[in-house]
C-alpha cells in the first residue's frame, strides 16, 4: 500500500470551513443522546436483538449491498433495511440528512467522500471496535485511513472497487496476440489497441475510456502513474502533481491512441453512466476497468494490474466505506452488522463467492479466488494501490467540468491548453 496514512494529520486543519459549510449539527456523533447502548458500549461483535436498521448506499454496489442485507438478514434477529440511491442524487440526499439530523443507522460513502464526511462528523468514531477485531492489521488500509481522524477510524469497508486492467482474449487472438499475456506497460497497451483496430471491424476498437468523466479518469489514469513511481497528490492532498513527467507520458500515450482513431469515438462525450458498455458488449479489445464487473462480463477476459508508462502494477482502491451515522440510535445493532461485514463469513461466502475483492489481506487466497486466478490477480494488486485523500477531491476531479477534466480534454483531445497552468488550477481548488 502506498502512502495514504500520513494525510489524515496534514488534512484536519482544512476541516472548520467544511463543517461551517454544510452548517450540520454533530451533537448525536458520539452516541450520547442514542436510546441505546453507544458503538463503544456494543462488544466486540456488537447486539443482534432484532431490532430493524437502516442502510443507505449508491446504485453503482448495489448488487454488493444487496448480496450482504440478504446473508445478514437470513442469519441474524436484526434486520436490514436498505435504500439504494441513484449516484448522482447521494451527495445531495446525504447532505440533506445531515442537515435534518435524519441520516440512515449505517451509511456507505464513495471512499474519495469519507474524508469530507468524517470531518464533518457525519460518522460515529468506531476505533475502539475496530481496535478489537483480531484481524485489524489485514483490513484494507486505504479504506481505513480515509476514515481515520486524530487516531480515530470512523468508516470499515463496505465494497472495494479496483481499477484493473481487462482484455478481451478472442480480439486479441484475432489480432495476433497473445492472449494469455498482459501488455507490460503503456507503449504495449497502445500497440495492442491499434492491432485490434487493424481488424478493421465495423463497431470493434481497440480501447474506450471516460474522456468526460472526471471520477472515471481518476480510477483508471491514477494507477498508471503510481505504477511508475509517480504521485499525483502532495501528502496533505492540497497540491496536484499531474503535470511532472510520468503524468505527462499518460495523456501522450492517450493522445496518440486517440488521433489514431484506436479509442470508441463515444468516449470523448462518455460522462460516466455507459462508460464501460462497449466493452461488456465485446466490442472493445482492451479497456482500464472495475474489478467488480468481473462476474458480469460475459466472455474470457484477462485481468491484470494497470501498467505505468515504463512498467509496474497499480489500481485506484475505490469503492465505498461504511461506517455508523452521528443520527443512528441503534448504534450497538449497527455495530452488529459491522462486525459481521468484516467476518470471514461475509468477505468469502458472500463477497468473494461472487468474484468480489475481499477487505481483508488475510483472505486473498481463499477457496473460490483459488478457483479463478484472476480473482487471485486482483487481490494481489490491491497491495500495489493508492486511495488519494483529499477534502476538496470531489470539486477538483469528479465533478462536472473540474479543472482535472479540462487538463485531461485538453491534453488528449485538444491538443491545446498550458499544462502547468491546468495543474495549477486543481492545486488552487484542492487549497480552498
Amino acid at each position: 500500500m502506498r502512502r495514504t496514512l500520513g494525510r489524515r494529520t496534514a488534512l484536519r486543519s482544512l476541516a472548520g470551513a467544511l463543517v461551517a459549510a454544510l452548517a450540520i449539527s454533530v451533537g448525536a456523533c458520539t452516541g450520547d443522546d442514542s436510546s441505546g447502548p453507544s458503538v463503544a458500549e456494543a462488544g466486540p461483535n456488537g447486539i443482534d436483538d432484532g431490532s430493524e436498521l437502516t442502510l443507505w448506499t449508491r446504485a453503482p454496489l448495489e448488487k454488493q449491498a444487496k448480496l450482504l442485507v440478504d446473508a445478514y438478514n437470513a442469519s441474524h434477529q436484526n434486520k436490514v433495511k436498505l435504500t439504494v440511491v441513484p449516484n448522482d442524487d447521494y451527495v445531495a440526499k446525504v447532505g440533506a440528512a445531515a442537515g435534518s439530523d435524519s441520516l440512515p443507522d449505517l451509511f456507505a460513502a464513495d471512499i474519495v467522500y469519507v474524508p469530507n464526511w468524517v470531518n464533518q462528523g457525519l460518522f460515529q468514531d468506531l476505533s475502539a471496535n475496530v481496535d478489537g477485531l483480531g484481524f485489524k492489521d489485514s483490513i484494507n488500509k486505504g479504506h481505513l485511513s480515509a476514515g481515520t481522524l486524530d487516531g480515530k477510524e470512523h468508516v470499515l469497508p463496505f465494497v472495494l472497487d479496483l481499477s484493473m486492467l481487462f482484455w478481451n482474449k478472442q480480439l486479441f487472438r484475432d489480432a495476433g496476440l497473445d492472449p494469455e499475456k498482459a501488455p507490460a506497460n503503456l507503449t504495449e497497451y497502445a500497440a495492442a489497441a491499434k492491432a485490434v483496430q487493424a481488424l478493421k471491424r465495423e463497431g470493434v476498437y481497440g480501447t474506450a475510456a471516460g474522456l468526460n468523466c472526471g471520477g472515471c479518469l481518476v480510477f483508471t489514469w491514477f494507477p498508471a502513474i503510481w505504477a511508475d513511481g509517480g504521485e499525483v497528490l502532495s501528502d496533505d492532498g492540497t497540491e496536484a502533481k499531474l503535470a511532472d513527467d510520468t503524468a505527462q507520458k499518460v495523456y501522450s500515450t492517450w493522445q496518440d491512441l486517440w488521433k489514431s482513431g484506436a479509442v470508441l469515438p463515444a468516449s470523448a462525450g462518455e460522462t460516466g453512466p455507459t462508460w464501460t458498455a462497449a466493452f461488456t458488449e465485446g466490442n472493445v479489445g482492451l479497456m482500464l476497468y472495475p474489478a467488480t464487473l468481473l462476474s458480469s462480463t460475459p466472455f474470457d477476459v484477462g485481468v491484470a494490474g494497470i501498467p505505468g508508462p515504463s512498467g509496474g502494477a497499480s489500481t485506484f482502491v475505490g469503492g465505498d466505506g461504511i461506517g455508523v451515522s452521528k443520527d443512528s440510535k441503534k448504534a450497538a445493532q449497527a455495530w452488529n452488522f459491522l462486525s459481521w461485514m468484516m467476518s470471514e463469513e461475509a468477505q468469502v461466502e458472500v463477497l468473494a463467492k461472487n468474484k468480489d475483492v475481499v477487505s481483508r489481506s488475510d483472505l486473498a487466497n481463499n477457496k473460490y479466488a483459488a478457483e479463478d486466478p484472476r480473482l487471485v490477480t486482483i487481490n494481489e494488486v490491491a497491495g500495489k494501490g493508492d486511495t488519494p485523500v483529499a477534502l476538496n477531491f470531489q470539486q477538483a476531479f469528479n465533478a462536472p467540468n473540474s479543472p482535472w477534466l479540462t487538463l485531461v480534454r485538453n491534453q488528449v483531445l485538444n491538443g491545446s491548453g498550458n499544462l502547468q497552468q491546468d495543474n495549477g488550477e486543481i492545486t488552487a481548488v484542492l487549497k480552498q
